[in-house]
């Protein structure tokens, strides 16, 4: 069965886009940058993965990012949220993964949805909703000089959104499920899987160690 036409709510993108703003405003603020540095994080952390996924892969015409005013003012307000509850955020580690955590659930889906809209099959839309999660975060640890954490054993970032993009793909493509609930389940999963992650130290471990996967110990 074929995936039926289908167009994500424009509230699960611009969510995605806020959310994933929110942690690069944040993360400005933990870093001393200026309004400007903040602005521009938070517009690369938040639409960064997108704009990978429409040049780099896709390749469809000029990204909906720039032809749309709503994504720029969904970063805006995250920056202006930023400048608002950044100083409180900042000293919560875990409510940054939490906001980080949904973002990339939303972000996996819409980046599956848009490539079976296209009709490329299984591995092309796992592999670009893979990408459309994770690019924002890469743009966002390389502009502020980290190794980006999709690179570094840690608690299941990356692998947190192919497991939903796994799901979702043939949850679409192979049963009549309504598709927003298809999205919101595969948005949940990852999301779910990123928090039980966080909250019970589960870490993958560097190539060369016994074994992939370890619990940290508490800090």
């Amino acid at each position: 069965m074929d995936a039926q036409p289908f167009q994500l709510p424009l509230f699960v993108d611009l969510a995605a886009v806020f959310l994933m703003a929110i942690t690069g405003a944040i993360e400005a603020i933990r870093r001393e940058f200026d309004i400007i540095g903040l602005f521009v994080l938070a517009l690369a952390t938040g639409v960064g993965g997108a704009l990978i996924r429409d040049g780099v892969f896709l390749q469809n015409g000029i990204s909906p990012i720039l032809l749309d005013d709503r994504y720029l003012m969904a970063v805006a307000a995250a920056a202006v949220a930023g400048l608002i509850f950044g100083t409180r955020a900042v000293l919560s580690t875990r409510l940054i993964a939490w906001v980080d955590a949904l973002a990339l659930g939303a972000y996996a889906v819409v980046g599956v949805e848009k490539t079976l809209a296209l009709g490329l099959g299984f591995v092309p839309a796992v592999v670009v909703g893979v990408v459309n999660a994770c690019g924002g975060g890469v743009l966002r640890d390389i502009f502020i000089g980290e190794r980006p954490m999709v690179f570094r054993p840690g608690q299941f970032y990356a692998f947190a959104a192919l497991v939903g993009c796994l799901i979702y793909v043939p949850l679409r493509t192979h049963t009549d499920l309504p598709p927003l609930a298809v999205a919101m389940g595969s948005i949940a999963v990852t999301f779910g899987l990123r928090v039980l992650a966080i909250s019970l130290n589960w870490s993958t471990v560097p190539i060369g160690e016994k074994g992939i996967l370890r619990k940290r110990p508490r800090r």
